[in-house]
């Protein structure tokens, strides 16, 4: 297999657009026959990544870079920022709005689901400047 970059846009504040992205990374993958288990982490850190970009930052970028080794995901946004990211990353703290957790999203996994499905995460932000995710998934962990 040769390697793959593939972009996209994540729209913002469209939730039943959110997940088109990491939907079709995860399809791609399939075709390509890579490991089931790697195409799961990767569908679900990106797609809490998508939804974190839908709610705190009207949207983003994804840039994708498959490789036989691996799966290297940066999701870029113009956002807010993260103002503390060691409370970010704690499960259940969330900054979203109610109308936001009335939807059902907004529970404060986002971070903590991309650390735990990724087998790198790197996070640089900046408050009033944006956020940029880097995520690795291994193909074959």
């Amino acid at each position: 297999m040769s390697s793959l970059s593939l972009h996209y846009v994540v729209p913002g504040d469209d939730f039943t657009r959110a997940g088109e992205a990491s939907s079709d990374v995860k399809n791609k993958l399939k075709k390509l026959g890579y490991n089931s288990d790697a195409i799961r982490r990767v569908a679900i850190a990106m797609y809490e990544a998508e939804i974190n970009m839908v709610i705190h930052a009207g949207g983003g970028e994804a840039f994708v870079e498959v490789s036989p080794q691996n799966v290297e995901i940066q999701m870029v946004d113009h956002g807010p920022g993260i103002a503390d990211i060691e409370k970010a990353m704690q499960a259940g703290y969330s900054t979203a709005p109610d109308k936001v957790r009335s939807l059902g999203f907004g529970a404060g996994m986002g971070l903590p689901n991309i650390a735990k499905y990724s087998d790198t995460l790197k996070i640089e932000t900046e408050v009033g400047k944006g956020t940029t995710l880097y995520m690795t998934v291994l193909a074959n962990r």
